[in-house]
């Protein structure tokens, strides 16, 4: 079996396309077989980039051999010369491909992709309904008063769901986004008290459901210590993102004065980036992003690598059906699964008509699919109406030293 073509796609995903903008390949074979990828890059910026990297490295896997997954991933790393230490863009690049290659590989052998990395260990997936101050499924928000935050977990409740995720510092109570300036170091009383408020009426209204806290790192490490007294004070599930993931030291701070499990992951890549996390405990529940830490062949190492240091496993998803779709593979598959993060934007029609299948969790759980392969595909409509659309199908070698360059011409 031999690659022959790739098609890169741009999506449109209709009223959310201002904030998702999903990158997806479908990768062809010479026996009718095809995989599709996505580029974990759908929201903020860098969309097209995404899409220009993964035409590039689309043109070194033509003529290979899709099921050689791990030669052609080590190939990417290696080989481009950017691809060490290559940075979000690049990873979710090839993250793509090797998500449509390991599509492939079960597709050809009539398995899902979970069997080929391990077999199934988890039947039902808990779930939890993320970015509450959005809205969730017909509740619109952005959400700013207290009595707003109580009701939008209700709602998430009377659907199944046990726990839910929120950024409490997104929005102040008016639904004004706040600015850095107002998140970041000396935190006004008046955004601890919002935030206090909040937390505070959600346990009393809600009871014990698990409350994850997301910072999306728009706090450092001075205002994240600060909202961190509330998070233990209120007994949450995790923190996330309390900080850029740039300085290790500014983790080990956070971690020495906030006793609840830290996650970490959605802008942390490959294994490489995981490694001082695990080794100065800075890290309890992993979200790595299938579609952009290096795709489930990195994907699966780095959860193992998690299970070595005591690490629970929540796959970051927020992107297109693809993203889904891997990220129930995985977590089906490992010993230290967790909890599956169901964003508010994949509950929204435009983002699920962008897959074949409409996979949306019952009382709060997921199965993953049994169909061979990923067990989803992107949808004709999707193809239909991508923004972007780029079809490769001639072989560029890889590496400094080569001289084939026709891909630029």
């Amino acid at each position: 079996m031999k690659i022959t073509k790739a098609d890169i796609f741009l999506l449109d995903a209709g009223a959310q396309k201002k904030s998702r903008r999903p990158v997806c390949c479908r990768v062809y074979t010479d026996e009718g077989i095809y995989g599709d990828g996505e580029a974990g890059i759908a929201y903020g910026i860098g969309a097209t980039g995404a899409f220009g990297c993964l035409e590039d490295l689309s043109h070194m896997i033509i003529g290979q051999n899709p099921f050689e997954v791990e030669k052609i991933w080590e190939s990417m790393f290696r080989d481009t010369f950017w691809g060490l230490n290559g940075g979000a863009i690049f990873y979710a690049a090839m993250s793509a491909i090797d998500i449509a290659l390991m599509d492939i590989k079960g597709k050809a052998l009539q398995v899902p992709i979970y069997e080929l990395i391990g077999g199934r260990q988890n039947d039902k997936l808990r779930c939890y309904a993320s970015q509450l101050q959005f809205g969730w499924t017909s509740m619109m928000g952005p959400y700013g008063s207290t009595e707003d935050y109580v009701k939008i977990v209700q709602h998430a409740m009377s659907e199944g769901y046990t726990a839910v995720k929120i950024d409490f510092v997104s929005f102040d109570k008016n639904a004004r986004p706040t600015t850095l300036k107002e998140t970041e170091r000396f935190i006004s009383p008046e955004l601890y008290e919002t935030v206090e408020e909040r937390m505070k009426a959600i346990r009393k209204e809600c009871g014990n459901i698990d409350l994850i806290v997301e910072n999306h790192d728009r706090t450092n490490a001075i205002s994240a210590i600060k909202i961190g007294e509330l998070v233990d004070k209120y007994h949450c599930y995790a923190y996330e993102e309390t900080t850029g993931p740039l300085n290790h030291r500014l983790h080990r701070q956070i971690r020495d004065k906030v006793s609840t499990p830290k996650a970490e992951g959605e802008r942390v890549f490959t294994r490489w980036g995981y490694v001082p996390f695990f080794e100065e405990g800075t890290v309890q529940l992993v979200q790595a992003d299938v579609c952009n830490c290096g795709g489930i062949t990195e994907t699966k190492k780095v959860c193992d690598m998690a299970h070595v240091y005591d690490c629970g496993v929540q796959i970051h998803v927020a992107g297109g059906p693809i993203s889904t779709a891997a990220s129930l593979q995985v977590e089906t598959a490992i010993p230290n699964f967790s909890i599956h993060e169901h964003h508010f934007r994949s509950t929204q029609h435009d983002i699920a008509v962008l897959g074949k299948y409409d996979y949306q969790p019952i009382n709060g759980f997921f199965e993953c699919p049994d169909l061979p392969g990923l067990g989803q595909e992107l949808s004709d409509y999707a193809i239909q109406t991508a923004l972007k659309h780029v079809t490769v199908t001639d072989h560029v070698e890889a590496g400094i030293n080569s001289t084939k360059t026709d891909m630029y011409k």
